[in-house]
């Protein structure tokens, strides 16, 4: 017999905010970040981990880690998936060291897993998105870390149901 359970879905979900899912699924609510010095982008994916979404853009670094926390656990986050800038060759870069250590001080702060996924060519992806829909520079660059994340996060997603 199988049961069912109701998912709560975000009232900025353009689907219902209700979603039925078997038990036998086991679902996770993911929130990526695309970590910059300056801005911060955040997206989040539906209970169903088939849709990313842009959620939002932090602006600076002070108290980032609360702000992050709050999205946990207002959105019913439970694991993070952060963008690890990579260099072409695979190695890691000063940017790189950066991430890892704010990856560090955030999960003992949020205390939920932190995955890493390759974040090369996610602004690009982003950029030619918003190129699509033809936004002005300044409206553009507002949205870009949101929209990164969220191509970072569906990476995320796609890789995860592959395997």
């Amino acid at each position: 017999m199988v049961e069912w359970r109701v998912a709560w879905r975000s009232p900025r979900s353009p689907l219902f905010q209700y979603s039925i899912i078997p038990s036998f699924w086991r679902v996770m609510r993911y929130l990526a970040i695309d970590y910059g010095a300056k801005r911060t982008g955040l997206a989040v994916c539906d209970p169903a981990e088939t849709i990313a979404s842009p959620y939002a853009v932090l602006h600076g670094q002070k108290d980032l880690i609360q702000r992050i926390g709050r999205v946990v656990v207002s959105e019913n986050i439970e694991a993070i998936v952060l963008g690890l800038p990579l260099n072409m060759d695979d190695s890691e870069g000063p940017q790189a060291k950066k991430v890892r250590a704010f990856a560090k001080e955030l999960q003992m702060q949020v205390r939920v897993p932190v995955y890493f996924q390759d974040e090369r060519l996610s602004s690009f992806g982003a950029e030619e998105k918003l190129d699509e829909i033809g936004l002005r520079k300044g409206k553009r660059r507002e949205r870009l870390d949101a929209l990164a994340a969220a191509e970072i996060l569906q990476a995320f997603l796609e890789q995860k149901a592959r395997s």
